[in-house]
């Protein structure tokens, strides 16, 4: 399964860039954001994107 990640602005929420990733990736992800303080969005991605 694959995930869309989103980078949120720290203001205002805003979705400032994107990535798909296979599951295996999403904890390293998470992991970084957790320890920068990064605000993520993360969904499964369409079946569209690749």
């Amino acid at each position: 399964m694959r995930f869309e990640i989103m980078r949120l602005d720290d203001v205002d929420g805003v979705a400032v860039d994107s990535t798909v990733v296979d599951a295996a990736s999403v904890n390293r992800i998470v992991q970084q954001a957790a320890a920068t303080g990064q605000r993520i969005y993360i969904r499964p991605a369409g079946t569209a994107v690749r």
